[in-house]
Order: structure tokens, then C-alpha cells, then sequence
């Protein structure tokens, strides 16, 4: 079967057939005056379920009471973090660690996704990754990878401001497909007759979707958030996304320092989302992502977002970029000391 057939197959099948959320019982989705579903709005993305589901959890579901010990434990964790502590009173010992946000400033939300399902993946049915590519596998391991994610996590200094992420230079952060990360987790939808836009609050990216029918933009013009163009199917909006660059920008929360990887996908990557309606205050949010020199097979995942009152405030990084100045600033100061006198 030619591969751009398979593909597709198993893109449909992947959104359709996995679709799990349930729709609130006699909910008919609104429309707008033109008659397009009505999706517009403020949405808010964050959970406490897991990309991946839990090595050597086998339950693709949670169960009532599970659901609830969970939810019950992030909230004591959150009153135990924000509680007051004790002030220090001496400097930190030379080279010591100064920390970063305290838990104040995180927004990670406290329940887990609607369907009580045990991982944002549902699709390869055991909620975990494919295996990568042989070659990203090795990629990964290189001794350059390795170093540049040291870099990232603050293990070792950068030499250049291109060793560290387009998060960390405020150009770029969540990606697409889009999860809910440590905080501002907010999308702006707005419509019209010939586009859907949506604005995230995480460094204020504005994505804007034609629904004309026109072609994807040329190959030769790859972009950060890739070209997206969307039409609806019923009332699900579904948008398929090309034209990335070669380091196509893929953010997957998880446990390391900064919660997450920053995967890179070759030009090859493509996504397929679908907004779906499913309550008044529910709009379900569904993907499929094919990166053939990446993972070994195309995966899907569910997480749905919940109305949000607002307003969404800018998010304005850090203004003038002076975090990354300081901190190639630092890692000179740091090879001074350390030269040889």
C-alpha cells in the first residue's frame, strides 16, 4: 500500500475510531451565525493525567475512588508546597542552587482528564510511545545529543545561545500538537467564516487556520508551528499540520527539570487535530502525530479543556531576553574562575 494512503488510514482511523469522550447527554453544540459549530472562546488545557501512561500500570481506565485519592493528593501536595517555610537567613554556599519558580507560580491543574483515562495517549492501546526509529535512538545517545541535554537541564554551560531551547530564548514553546504543561495553559479561539485562530497564552503564538480549501503553503517555506489548514467534519473542526522546519519544535511534558522534552521531528512531521464541542463548558481535543523518522508508527491522544472565565493576561517571557543574556553571562564568569591562573 503506498505509504501517503497508509498514513492517511490510519490518521482517520486514529481520530475517529479512538474518540473517547463522552458527549454531555442532550448537548446539541452551538453554531455561529454562519451556521459553523461554535467553538470559540477561552479554553483551559490542564490536567494532572500523564502523557505516558505509568510504567507497569496495566488499567487503561481509573476507577472512582482512584480518581479521587489522586486528585485528593495533588491538592494536599500543592497546600504542603505553598505553605510558609522558613526564611534563610545565610548566603547560599558558592555554586550552590538558587532554585526557580516556587510552587506559587505553577498552574499544572488539579484533576485528571474527563474519561479517567490513565495516560493522554490511547493510541498505541497501552498509552505509552512508540518505539523510536533506530536512528533517533541513536541520534539520542550520541555523546553531542547527550551533551546538549545536559546543556537544557542546567548540567553543564552552553557555549552559544543555539544550544539551548527556543523555550528558553522565548520564541517558541508548546508546539503541535499542544499538552498541558507546569502553567498557562489558555487558548484563545476565535472564528469566522474563513478561519479559526487560536492564541495560546504561553508566549502569546497566534495560529491562524484558513478553512478555505486553499493548498498547504509551498515546502520550501517550513515554519516553527508547521502550516495548518483545517476544515470541519460534522461539527468537529479537524486541522492537518505540514511544512514544519527540520527542527520542528515538539513540547512533551515529563519529569525532568524544566517538565519536559523537547523532541525535534525531522520536515517529515505531520499532525492531525479535531476540536470537538462536547458540553457547554467541554471542547474535546483529539491528535494524531506521524513523524516516521522519529517514532516507528503515528500515536494518538486525548486531553480534553475546559471552559475558562478569564481574561487571559499577556505572557511576556522575559522582556528584552535578559534571562538568556545572564545566563551566557554566567557561563563565562564561570569558565574565568575556573582557568587555569
Amino acid at each position: 500500500m503506498d505509504r501517503a494512503v497508509m498514513v492517511a488510514l490510519v490518521l482517520a482511523l486514529g481520530a475517529s475510531a479512538q474518540a473517547q469522550t463522552t458527549q454531555t447527554s442532550g448537548f446539541e453544540a452551538p453554531h455561529t451565525p454562519w451556521g459553523d459549530p461554535d467553538i470559540g472562546g477561552l479554553w483551559n488545557s490542564s490536567t494532572v493525567t500523564p502523557v505516558e501512561r505509568p510504567e507497569g500500570q496495566t488499567e487503561e481506565f481509573l476507577s472512582a475512588e482512584d480518581v479521587a485519592a489522586t486528585e485528593r493528593a495533588v491538592v494536599d501536595g500543592n497546600a504542603r508546597a505553598n505553605a510558609p517555610s522558613a526564611v534563610r537567613t545565610e548566603p547560599l554556599p558558592a555554586g550552590g542552587n538558587v532554585g526557580a519558580y516556587n510552587s506559587f507560580w505553577l498552574d499544572r491543574g488539579t484533576t485528571v482528564v474527563p474519561t479517567r483515562r490513565t495516560s493522554i495517549i490511547i493510541d498505541p492501546p497501552d498509552g505509552r510511545f512508540p518505539p523510536l526509529t533506530p536512528e533517533t535512538a541513536r541520534r539520542l545517545a550520541s555523546p553531542e545529543a547527550q551533551r546538549l541535554l545536559d546543556i537544557q537541564l542546567a548540567r553543564a554551560e552552553p557555549d552559544s545561545y543555539e544550544q539551548l531551547d527556543l523555550n528558553d530564548r522565548c520564541i517558541w514553546y508548546r508546539g503541535v500538537p499542544t499538552f498541558s504543561t507546569a502553567y498557562n495553559n489558555n487558548y484563545h479561539l476565535f472564528q469566522t467564516p474563513d478561519h479559526v485562530v487560536i492564541l495560546q497564552e504561553h508566549i502569546h503564538d497566534t495560529r491562524v487556520i484558513p478553512l478555505d480549501g486553499r493548498p498547504h503553503a509551498s515546502e520550501r517555506i517550513p515554519q516553527l508551528r508547521g502550516d495548518s489548514r483545517g476544515y470541519w467534519e460534522g461539527d468537529t473542526l479537524v486541522v492537518e499540520t505540514t511544512n514544519f522546519r527540520k527542527k520542528g519544535f515538539l513540547f512533551i511534558p515529563g519529569p525532568t527539570s524544566q517538565g519536559g522534552t523537547n523532541w525535534e521531528p525531522t520536515d517529515a512531521l505531520r499532525v492531525v487535530e479535531r476540536f470537538t464541542r462536547v458540553g457547554p463548558d467541554t471542547l474535546d481535543y483529539e491528535f494524531t502525530v506521524d513523524a516516521p523518522n522519529t517514532w516507528s508508527r503515528p500515536w494518538t491522544g486525548s486531553s480534553p479543556w475546559a471552559r475558562e472565565e478569564g481574561p487571559m493576561f499577556e505572557y511576556a517571557c522575559h522582556e528584552g531576553n535578559y534571562g538568556l543574556l545572564n545566563i551566557l553571562t554566567g557561563a563565562r564568569m564561570q569558565e574565568l574562575t575556573q582557568a587555569p591562573q
